[in-house]
């Protein structure tokens, strides 16, 4: 079982960076694919960016790609995601989440998702 904990949200302007942390505790960690999600009140769980257990293989939603950087320290049981140019449009809840099972492509639906952390707020003012 892998618990997560998401940090580094916050406010603010648009064209800035930000730099989510999700910590894991449990010592498999490095076996999991991971991902990150975004959702805001009301809207359906958007994909944002998945990483593969070694962290060789990345995926990105169209939306964010050559923006937004996924990465993970399996030395430390952590999973980055690195915000660049951000827009209003970005402005969510921001969930990290380990998969059920390992594959490549890594999965981008979240009903493969079987763990979650609590999710940080993002706001990206105009």
């Amino acid at each position: 079982q892998v618990q997560l904990v998401e940090s580094g949200g916050g406010l603010v302007q648009a064209g800035g960076s930000l730099r989510l942390s999700c910590a894991a505790s449990g010592r498999t960690f490095s076996t999991y694919d991971m991902g990150w999600f975004r959702q805001a009140p009301g809207k359906e769980r958007e994909f944002v960016a998945a990483i593969n257990w070694s962290g060789y293989s990345t995926y990105y939603a169209d939306s964010v790609k050559g923006r937004f950087i996924i990465s993970r320290d399996n030395a430390k049981n952590m999973v980055y995601l690195q915000m660049n140019s951000l827009k209003p449009e970005d402005t969510d809840i921001y969930y990290c989440a380990a998969a059920n099972h390992r594959r490549l492509p890594v999965y981008v639906e979240d009903s493969k998702y079987k763990y979650w952390g609590q999710g940080t707020q993002v706001t990206v003012s105009s």
